[in-house]
């Protein structure tokens, strides 16, 4: 009997993330620990057909007197570090992941979640008599038109909180096959993370800014490089990638 939780039933714990990046040893298909497997490598210590000498001893196992072959520190060159000069290379945060998704793509999910949200918000104010705008006799009400914004900033952040916690997905993302992902492990967003980045997204298109402030932050990945984040995913440390 499978020990995984079913379907929905909420965020998993993220050591058990489908996507969390997992390190080299736990990689599926490879395994830990010597590639000779129980048996001791060829030439231990000492040199090809020598006995196993103290570690760092033999000619290949370092200095005469510990350290590196060269007499130094520990780490391949006469003085440290990578025997040809330089420093160990940065690890690359994608490695591990799908592809990063078009920005294309992206702008036409949000597309689909912004209408569909959008009619949510429409039918809430229009059924309690809140409009974006009542105009009579040139006069407009800004109260209304501030609840109105209200509304649309509660749901829309919620609905991409919860749905970013849970899955990494909104509905639209799921149908282009897409998924937010933490830039340092690949694992679905916690709900801070996925609050964050909703709000830095939400809040300005809501009160202020309306499509403008969704075009910038969201148009940000199309000239990012080399995460293609939106502003929104510079906040909330975190990519979109593909799923296909």
């Amino acid at each position: 009997m499978s020990s995984e939780p079913p379907p929905g039933s909420g965020q998993q714990p993220p050591e058990d993330d489908p996507f969390r990046k997992r390190p080299p040893g736990e990689q599926p298909g490879e395994g830990a620990g010597s590639p000779y497997g129980n048996d001791p490598p060829p030439y231990p210590g000492g040199g090809p057909g020598g006995p196993a000498g103290p570690p760092g001893g033999g000619p290949y196992g370092g200095g005469p007197y510990g350290g590196g072959p060269y007499g130094g520190p520990p780490g391949g060159g006469p003085y440290g570090g990578d025997p040809y000069g330089g420093g160990s290379a940065p690890s690359d945060p994608l490695a591990g992941m799908p592809p990063l998704a078009e920005s294309g793509k992206r702008t036409l999910a949000r597309i689909i979640d912004m209408i569909l949200v959008g009619v949510v918000v429409w039918l809430l104010t229009w059924g309690v008599g809140v409009s974006e705008y009542d105009v009579d006799s040139d006069r407009i009400e800004v109260g209304k038109s501030f609840w109105q914004s209200a509304v649309a900033a509660v749901l829309y952040i919620a609905y991409d909180t919860v749905l970013i916690a849970r899955t990494g997905q909104t509905l639209g993302k799921k149908l282009l096959h897409m998924r937010v992902a933490n830039l340092d492990n690949g694992a679905t967003p916690s709900v801070q993370t996925a609050l964050a980045r909703a709000a830095v997204l939400w809040l300005p298109f809501a009160f202020c800014c309306a499509c403008v402030w969704t075009a910038i932050s969201g148009g940000w990945s199309f000239f990012d490089r080399p995460y293609k984040q939106g502003l929104h995913d510079k906040a909330a440390k975190t990519v979109v990638v593909s799923t296909n």
